[in-house]
């Protein structure tokens, strides 16, 4: 894994991967990385959590190593299990011999992150939706990394692997689990951050119609929505209207595709309806405000 000289080194590599950060964020990813300390980033959902374990993954040439919570997760689905499949295979064809050795040993996430160590970046993500037995298991597994497996002893990695766990905040996590990372909020960008998110991201859209979607989408956010967009589905109106071949935000082509940016009906029923061409014409007015005001 590549070891980042400064938040700054670390800003302009997560950029090469297309992935903006302002200064908090690159100062505590590089803290969590130069410490080897698990970082906790909690925001709303489709503020770039995810993609940003994804992005420092390849930016610091590591393998990225996913477990993806849900209510339920046990310790064998997040750490290891046996193939037992191939052990029965084996005991019918050998009639003897070990079963239980690494030939059938199935690494889950967690125990594959231990066998990387620092090559990997683990991304814990959503733990806000696992039980709270999970999250106490995965508190000892984040002090020690290591685990033991009965039939073959403690498994430990020999540096810890880079951690990021993401929360949507539908629970609070417990504060044992906080007290062991680094944290970070990422908020919803600005119009000039989100802005220049998607010009990295889409460079094949014009920049006058990124300029009026991320207008529009922050006035979106302004709105008592069921769902906010995200940055994601920023990127997915963008990416509709420009594959329809419209340059500009219109009250027409942005009726027939608010589906890709909001994703519940009381959503596409408030802002689908009579409101709209005003919706449009505020966001043209600060598109326009603001590519005319000076840096």
């Amino acid at each position: 894994m590549t070891r980042f000289a400064s938040p700054e080194a670390l800003t302009e590599a997560l950029a090469r991967e297309r992935y903006l950060v302002d200064e908090g964020l690159a100062t505590v990813l590089y803290l969590a990385h130069r410490l080897r300390k698990p970082l906790l980033v909690e925001g709303e959902p489709g503020v770039g959590k995810t993609e940003l374990a994804k992005a420092l993954a390849s930016a610091s040439g590591a393998s990225l190593v996913r477990l993806q919570c849900y209510e339920g997760i046990d310790v064998a689905s997040a750490l290891y299990d046996w193939d037992y499949a191939r052990q029965l295979l084996h005991l019918r064809a050998a009639g003897e011999g070990e079963l239980y050795s690494e030939r059938f040993l199935l690494r889950r996430p967690l125990l594959q992150a231990l066998t990387l160590g620092a090559d990997a970046v683990l991304l814990i993500d959503e733990l806000d939706r696992a039980d709270d037995e999970f999250e106490a298991f995965l508190l000892e597994f984040l002090s020690d990394f290591q685990v033991t497996v009965p039939e073959l002893g403690v498994v430990s990695a020999t540096e810890a692997p880079a951690v990021v766990i993401t929360s949507n905040r539908t629970r609070e996590l417990h504060e044992a689990l906080k007290r062991r990372c680094l944290y970070h909020w990422i908020d919803h960008p600005d119009l000039e951050r989100e802005v220049a998110i998607a010009r990295a991201r889409l460079p094949e859209v014009p920049a006058g119609l990124v300029r009026q979607v991320c207008a529009f989408v922050q006035e979106l956010r302004w709105l008592d929505l069921y769902r906010v967009p995200g940055v994601g589905e920023t990127l997915d109106w963008a990416q509709a209207l420009a594959v329809l071949g419209h340059e500009e935000v219109r009250p027409e082509p942005a009726a027939s595709t608010l589906g890709a940016l909001l994703k519940a009906r009381e959503d596409l029923e408030r802002v689908g309806g009579e409101g709209l061409p005003g919706l449009v014409e505020r966001a043209l007015e600060k598109a326009g405000e603001d590519a005319a005001s000076p840096a």
